[in-house]
């Protein structure tokens, strides 16, 4: 359906030539279908259109106001039609007017007792929430009600005489825990690589029937395994109506296929275009990059960040098609005597992964991520519970790469029985670097999966990264570990070695029994 967006008072530009390059477009290219006909009594979006221009005096433009009218869809009995939603742009279109807005009116209109901001730029988060208190304290109807601003020791709180408070927290795995949060914005979605930020704001909703969560991001790339998860999930109930109808999406972005001077492109993923936005910026840019010789890095980035669209890889060293295809849900339980571990590290120390391989009795091998480590402390975490998964699933060997990041690790991970250490590794464990061998182990995991006999359950953290991975140039090639982590494929490569490479256990003693 379309709904006629309330007019805003906003200055417009005189656009070009509808010809030339169209305005952009007000309807998202993707969107969830409401359940019932929207209107000022099944939506509250029309409460907040009013509530920015009558009363902070700063109107919602076009795109906006169909945004909230959409994500405020109510259900009969007054809760929220979407307790999640997805609202994907390019940049530059206006996200931080919208997310201070929403806050603001959750605050001062439906007064919500705890409103939560989030970003993995906290400094992004603040910025939003700054102009939300700059903007309650210089309008009249609102600043009387601003009970106290706190910036300090790490915390940043707006609260009101109604005892409501905006707060902001890093989309860490401590940033919404310990709230119970009835409302929250989670800023660039797209860069969260891991799930424990997403876990730590949802679950502190769970307690709220009327809880939403609104997530405003520009298009993710193959590293953004939440992003592309919930995507998946509202995409695929707008065009068959499975799965869960309280997820939303509203995504403005070019249709696949689109080429970078593509003007209706440009609309798609755009909706300021020609209103707040100059085309011409646009189109200088796209010219550009239209040209022989220009970077492919500049012209990925010019696709993700302009038209809201995803980037295939350059150089992908996993063929996509194939690690689809070795998804084949099972377990190591049958497995576990000939249970091979392998450790890596990303290059920054902030991502670590242990991986299982064990060969099947049919010949493939399957690979599993155990147990991740993130953040700041994620290689001092792994060599502290490192001894404990040793212990708990007792394999036959375990390895790392000595070349790489997990270097830092080695000391620890080491036998260090010749030194005197007693108790590492446990008796029956060989520990061993992977030496020499780093280009034979990765193009091994291609071979691997060119020939379908490496099986995986699907697990959401490996499976972006062996999407993601590309590989260096030359015959003799590695997994590429800049721009992202890739510790999770380096970790099930090493792992595959190890299992393939195990020694053929001797067979059981037999027993004989003399004759009498």
């Amino acid at each position: 359906m379309t709904l006629q967006a309330v007019s805003s008072t906003s200055c417009e530009p005189t656009p070009p030539p509808a010809e030339v390059v169209p305005l952009g477009s007000i309807t998202p290219r993707l969107w969830t279908r409401p359940l019932r006909p929207l209107t000022p009594e099944t939506s509250y979006g029309f409460r907040v259109i009013w509530f920015a221009r009558e009363i902070l005096r700063q109107p919602l433009d076009p795109w906006q106001q169909w945004c909230v009218i959409h994500l405020g869809e109510l259900l009969p009995d007054g809760r929220p039609r979407f307790r999640q939603i997805l609202i994907i742009v390019a940049r530059q279109n206006g996200k931080t007017h919208l997310c201070k807005v929403l806050a603001l009116y959750w605050m001062f209109v439906e007064r919500q007792a705890m409103v939560f901001g989030t970003s993995t730029d906290l400094e992004q988060a603040k910025e939003a929430w700054e102009f939300a208190v700059e903007l309650a304290q210089q309008t009249p109807a609102l600043a009387a009600r601003v009970r106290s601003v706190r910036i300090g020791n790490g915390q940043q709180v707006l609260s009101t005489t109604d005892r409501c408070a905006y707060k902001i927290g890093a989309a860490t795995r401590k940033g919404g825990r310990g709230k119970t949060i009835r409302r929250a914005i989670g800023d660039e979605l797209r860069e969260q690589h891991t799930w424990e930020a997403y876990n730590a704001v949802t679950f502190a909703t769970n307690a709220v029937p009327e809880a939403q969560i609104v997530y405003i991001t520009n298009q993710g790339d193959v590293r953004s395994v939440v992003l592309r998860a919930l995507r998946t999930a509202a995409v695929k109930f707008v065009e068959t109506g499975e799965g869960d109808p309280r997820l939303g999406i509203l995504e403005y972005s070019a249709p696949p296929g689109t080429h970078i001077t593509d003007p209706a492109g440009w609309a798609a993923a755009n909706p300021q275009l020609g209103r707040r936005m100059d085309p011409d910026v646009i189109a200088g840019a796209a010219t550009r990059l239209a040209m022989p010789g220009a970077d492919p890095e500049e012209v990925a980035g010019f696709v993700t960040e302009v038209l809201c669209m995803s980037v295939p890889k350059l150089n992908p060293a996993l063929d996509p098609t194939g690690w689809g295809e070795c998804k084949v849900p099972g377990t190591l339980d049958d497995a576990r005597s000939r249970l091979a571990l392998c450790i890596d590290l990303s290059p920054d120390t902030t991502h670590a992964v242990l991986a299982a391989a064990a060969v099947l009795e049919d010949g493939r091998v399957r690979v599993e991520t155990v147990h991740e480590w993130t953040g700041p402390a994620a290689a001092a975490a792994m060599e502290r519970e490192l001894p404990g998964w040793v212990a708990k699933l007792r394999p036959r060997v375990l390895g790392w790469f000595p070349t790489g990041p997990a270097a830092a690790v080695a000391a620890r991970v080491a036998d260090r029985r010749k030194a005197g250490v007693r108790d590492w590794p446990p008796p029956g464990v060989t520990v061993a670097g992977i030496r020499g061998e780093t280009s034979a182990v990765c193009m091994g995991l291609a071979k691997e999966v060119n020939g379908r006999t490496v099986v995986h359950s699907g697990q959401d953290m490996l499976d972006a990264q062996a999407e993601a991975v590309e590989k260096s140039p030359g015959d003799a090639w590695v997994f590429v570990r800049a721009g992202g982590s890739a510790a999770a494929v380096y970790a099930v490569a090493g792992a595959v070695h190890l299992a393939r490479t195990l020694p053929t256990p001797p067979p059981p003693l037999a027993v004989v029994t003399a004759r009498r």
